[in-house]
């Protein structure tokens, strides 16, 4: 072999590795940022990774482009493992022209996109990018169409996260936001459609790129990002766990993990974790602990509308999606983000074969004029059509309250909940006690002028309704409860019903796609 050839081949390596070169990379590391081949060292098992196309370069010669060419044009493309599993990778140079997307970056993201379609692998991007490159005008635009409709095939196929680590700005949102997960870090990673300087322009207002596209926001206002990293390196260590419960696409069943918590471990602490009054507050996430193996319970979007819990954990060793309801916050209420939220999450479990664990303890929908405006309709259809679509193993445990319509859409029986448990205490009817005598006994208590007298007789009929209406055996008396248990159990029962699910055969009736509440 040419021994000049080969030392060619040495040196466009070490060009295309270099990035913007020494001066771009020193400023991108004096921010506190790593560079796109960094971060994918960081989330890749130790030398897994294989780069594709790194020599590619942009072919536009206006504006001066044609004294800018950078080997591999602003992006590193390749395929890796995770826990010696497949992903497909592309992660965005922001030391090459901002990182700002070219036609050519395009044709490479598609690339890997389409290899991560053919073998069934995750595909994970790691976003840095100033948006659409300029100088190309349409080319770029073109290149992010056929990017975003790579998303939108992809979707339900196999699992997509995005990590955004510096500006994601324009349509470079949208590639994000058709994946299933976003992950932004505390620090450099923003989000938004337009810029301050754009939103003073137009609409006059003064806003920082904080207060308008970061982290915090996106976390705890719009919902746009499910997971928040204090650091990149932690970011890439969430990420590596986030992939740890999901298959690798929609045809396999969702990883095994060797498990040494014991699957019928009895929880004293559950009897008593429930306060005796209904309207006294607990924290939900006390009892997933308590229940999960090794009490490790990885949450999503645990800052927003946290009304409602979503996260993974494992049973025995089963990759599980959780959805509680969270009474020690607005009670535990739906609204319309805890459903969109939620339903979202659902669906997700869904379409990559994770059973479903859904604990109720809801008093029922938020009601007034805010909610109603917002679409509450719309939206609490969404999760009730989300739970009654999915065809995974759904277990569902009533641990309190569960009122009227949102009894309905947390996985009861008749959206095919399989199989349906409830603590002793649960209070299951159309609303709660004081209201429904409030209804009922209308005219007597209208009759009533002794305060006393009045009140006691409410206690009387709330405490009869309660035993009459409310109890959990009313449900179970006509089936709609499959098994009221002690609540020191609720992990072996748990444990027990989704084992027996494991061969579980149901279809949805076949069809284009379904026409969800949107």
């Amino acid at each position: 072999m040419d021994s000049a050839k080969l030392q060619k081949l040495v040196d466009n390596r070490e060009k295309a590795i270099a990035g913007g070169g020494e001066a771009a990379v020193a400023k991108h590391h004096a921010k506190g940022c790593y560079t796109c081949r960094e971060r994918i060292n960081m989330l890749l098992d130790e030398g897994s990774f294989e780069e594709v196309n790194m020599f590619l370069t942009h072919r536009c010669h206006d504006f001066g482009m044609d004294k800018k060419v950078f080997l591999g044009d602003g992006v590193a493309v390749g395929s890796g493992t995770i826990d010696g599993r497949l992903v497909y990778v592309f992660a965005q140079d922001a030391t090459v022209i901002g990182g700002s997307l070219s036609e050519t970056m395009a044709l490479k993201i598609c690339n890997v996109m389409d290899q991560a379609m053919k073998m069934g692998a995750p595909i994970i991007g790691l976003n840095d990018s100033g948006g659409a490159r300029i100088q190309e005008g349409a080319c770029a635009l073109a290149g992010y169409a056929e990017i975003f409709e790579r998303n939108i095939l992809a979707s339900g196929v196999v699992p997509q996260i995005s990590v955004i680590f510096g500006p994601c700005a324009g349509g470079a949102v949208y590639s994000p936001a058709l994946t299933d997960f976003i992950m932004m870090t505390e620090q450099n990673s923003y989000m938004f459609i337009t810029g301050p300087k754009v939103v003073k322009s137009v609409t006059g207002e003064d806003v920082t790129v904080e207060q308008l596209g970061g982290a915090n926001v996106h976390a705890t206002k719009s919902g746009v990002t499910h997971f928040v990293a204090p650091t990149e390196e932690e970011a890439m260590n969430m990420v590596r766990k986030l992939v740890s419960f999901i298959p690798q696409n929609n045809m396999e069943e969702a990883p095994m993990v060797a498990c040494d918590d014991d699957p019928m471990r009895i929880e004293d602490a559950l009897n008593e974790i429930v306060p005796a009054d209904p309207n006294k507050p607990y924290n939900m996430k006390d009892i997933i602990n308590l229940i999960v193996d090794n009490g490790d319970f990885f949450e999503v979007q645990k800052d927003y509308a946290k009304n409602i819990i979503c996260g993974f954990a494992h049973f025995n060793g089963r990759s599980t999606g959780i959805i509680a309801n969270q009474p020690s916050w607005l009670a535990g209420v739906l609204d319309c983000d805890a459903s969109r939220k939620a339903a979202r999450f659902v669906r997700f479990c869904d379409a990559f074969n994770i059973q479903i664990l859904t604990l109720v303890d809801v008093p029922g929908f938020l009601c007034g004029t805010g909610q109603e405006y917002a679409g509450i309709i719309d939206h609490g259809a969404k999760l009730m059509f989300a739970y009654g679509e999915a065809t995974v193993p759904k277990v569902t445990v009533t641990v309190r309250k569960s009122y009227g319509g949102s009894h309905i859409v947390m996985s009861c029986k008749q959206l095919r909940g399989d199989m349906c448990y409830a603590w002793p205490n649960a209070e299951i009817a159309v609303m709660g006690a004081s209201g429904a005598v409030g209804v009922l006994q209308a005219k007597e208590l209208k009759a009533i002028e002794d305060p006393e007298a009045k009140k006691k007789f409410i206690a009387e009929k709330e405490a009869e309704y309660k035993e009459l209406f409310a109890s959990p055996y009313q449900a179970a008396n006509r089936g709609y409860i499959d098994d009221v248990i002690e609540p020191r159990n609720t992990r072996a029962r748990i444990v027990n019903a989704f084992e027996k699910l494991q061969t579980k055969r149901l279809s949805n009736p076949a069809k284009k796609h379904s026409n969800i509440p949107l």
